[in-house]
């Protein structure tokens, strides 16, 4: 996968970047995967907005991934890697011995016509998913659990991995490229491997438009709002807002610690991120 440049007919076009797609095989996606996704505009059920400067984007259909890989000791052949367009990474479908066909995310070099297995002790080979127990230690892994049974919930993301540096009592040791280091649970399940489409924060988008499609609406700076509405707002002319960076309701935006004090997972936690981070003390 690389990065494609457009010509420089425009402002906006003189440094975008998207992606070539080289990478994938398949030009449609599996229908019976696919699910109708609905837009909240940021809005929870009562119609308050509780997240901020989401609407408005492309219509897309979700591809329902399996994060569970639940079929275990069964061979599937990896059929596509397809492009999706609710992550930045791609997608592969796979087929199992039995027909069944679902979606994984595609770990980095994943090839068409590969034959991948969830069990418990199967060969450490990209997009393979095992418990921690089986996975050799210096083992970069991706899509890890941290309830068993429960599915993946870290690192999806484009790129990301995670490295199992130590097993001790019943847990393995998994150090981030955050630089934290934390521990779960030897039953959790992982799969092998980095995830694929390095280069996706590379792409530089070049217009406001682009930022629109995705779904993204406008975010108007604190120092330009008015003092009853933001705290860094009002003065006369521009100013540099008259303390620290911080968002609407005074919570820090650059170094302040924003994680709970008695946060019930902070236990699991052996190393904090990096500095201006959580540090475990």
């Amino acid at each position: 996968m690389g990065l494609r440049a457009y010509k420089p007919t425009s402002a906006g076009r003189r440094f975008a970047t998207t992606s070539d797609f080289k990478d994938l095989t398949a030009k449609k996606p599996h229908k019976p995967l696919l699910e109708a996704l609905r837009k909240t505009g940021g809005r929870n059920n009562s119609g308050s907005i509780t997240c901020w400067h989401h609407g408005g984007g492309n219509k897309k259909m979700y591809r329902v991934i399996d994060w569970k890989r639940n079929k275990l000791e069964i061979s599937a052949k990896v059929e596509e890697i397809e492009y999706d367009p609710n992550r930045n990474v791609r997608i592969a479908r796979l087929l199992y011995k039995d027909g069944e066909r679902r979606y994984i995310v595609a770990p980095k070099d994943l090839k068409k016509g590969e034959i991948l297995i969830a069990g418990e002790k199967p060969d450490p080979k990209p997009g393979n998913n095992m418990p921690l127990r089986s996975v050799p230690l210096g083992h970069l892994i991706h899509c890890v659990e941290l309830v068993p049974g429960r599915g993946a919930q870290i690192v999806r993301s484009a790129g990301c991995f995670a490295q199992v540096m130590a097993k001790e009592g019943n847990y393995a040791h998994l150090q981030f490229p955050s630089g934290e280091m934390r521990m779960i649970p030897l039953a959790c399940r992982a799969t092998i491997g980095q995830l694929g489409n390095i280069e996706a924060g590379s792409i530089w988008l070049g217009k406001a438009g682009r930022k629109r499609w995705l779904g993204v609406r406008p975010t108007n700076r604190g120092t330009a709002q008015n003092p009853v509405s933001h705290p860094m707002g009002g003065g006369e002319g521009r100013s540099g807002g008259g303390r620290h960076p911080c968002s609407p309701w005074g919570k820090l935006a650059k170094g302040g610690k924003t994680r709970k004090k008695r946060k019930n997972s902070s236990k699991f936690i052996i190393r904090g991120r990096k500095k201006g981070r959580f540090q475990q003390t």
